[in-house]
């Protein structure tokens, strides 16, 4: 087996500061600035290449506060709902203790859709030919955030004899898939190179909603894979004997991916959505 690097999660210490003490900026956190930064780039780049209708600079601009609103508000709102919703009924305040974590892919992309769905319509910008762009940077936050998991030693996989396995320090004494980095493969780097190889050299990007249904589709496929390998929640186990909570929740993902990808033009409901 090979040996957990344990590095510090924490990246950098900063201070003591007078009357706050000393400052931990985590990977975790970087992880999500590189990612949101990194994306935006990427839009502004495609943007410039084939440009948005109706999209200025100054929006360019806002759609960073978009993000970040949709991807906090949503994946926190997911994580609260879709697994421990007992516990924070009990407990509501503590659903805003952000920095103790529990954050939810499934929930972050359903805010982020409906940030860009407000976003669109109050510009008037046709929200698939953006959520397209959007679809092709998103990869870059999933490889750094999944790196970020590994370097916690969370979201470890299923005991295991293959050769790469380790042993993580919350994880028991046995070695384990490195699930993490097959996630961050997956999501990361094989959905950006499929994504890109069809914005770039095909038409996909005059077929709007084709590369948003591809990436919805295509992390569900990547998420169903690895949940095969993946450790559950030790507070939900699993359901119907096999199937993990990541795999239920991809499920419609993958419906409505698929859906975006056959879709005629305009067959979706509501002006705004064209």
């Amino acid at each position: 087996m090979l040996t957990f690097p344990n590095i510090d999660p924490v990246a950098i210490h900063i201070g003591p500061i007078p009357y706050i003490g000393t400052l931990a900026i985590r990977w975790y956190s970087l992880a999500y600035i590189a990612g949101i930064l990194l994306g935006w780039w990427y839009v502004v780049r495609e943007h410039a290449r084939k440009p948005i209708p109706n999209l200025t600079r100054a929006g360019l601009d806002d759609i960073i506060t978009w993000a970040v609103v949709g991807i906090v508000g949503g994946g926190r709102l997911g994580y609260v709902l879709f697994y421990k919703p007992d516990y924070y009924m009990e407990h509501p305040g503590q659903i805003l203790h952000l920095w103790e974590g529990g954050m939810s892919f499934h929930g972050g992309c359903l805010g982020v859709i409906l940030a860009f769905i407000l976003f669109c319509h109050k510009n008037k910008i046709p929200f698939f030919e953006l959520i397209d762009v959007i679809a092709c940077a998103t990869p870059f936050g999933l490889f750094f955030g999944r790196i970020a998991n590994f370097i916690n030693g969370e979201l470890y996989g299923r005991a295991t004899d293959v050769p790469w396995g380790m042993v993580f320090p919350r994880g028991g004494d046995l070695p384990r898939h490195p699930s993490q980095l097959y996630e961050a493969g997956l999501e990361g780097i094989v959905l950006f190179t499929i994504l890109n190889t069809m914005c770039k050299y095909t038409n996909a990007r005059n077929k709007p909603g084709m590369l948003g249904g591809t990436f919805i589709a295509g992390y569900a496929i990547a998420r169903m894979i690895v949940e095969c390998v993946r450790e559950p929640d030790d507070f939900l186990g699993f359901f119907f004997g096999a199937v993990t909570m990541g795999q239920l929740l991809s499920l419609p993902m993958l419906a409505f991916g698929f859906y975006l990808i056959v879709r005629k033009p305009n067959q979706f409901p509501g002006p705004a959505l064209q």
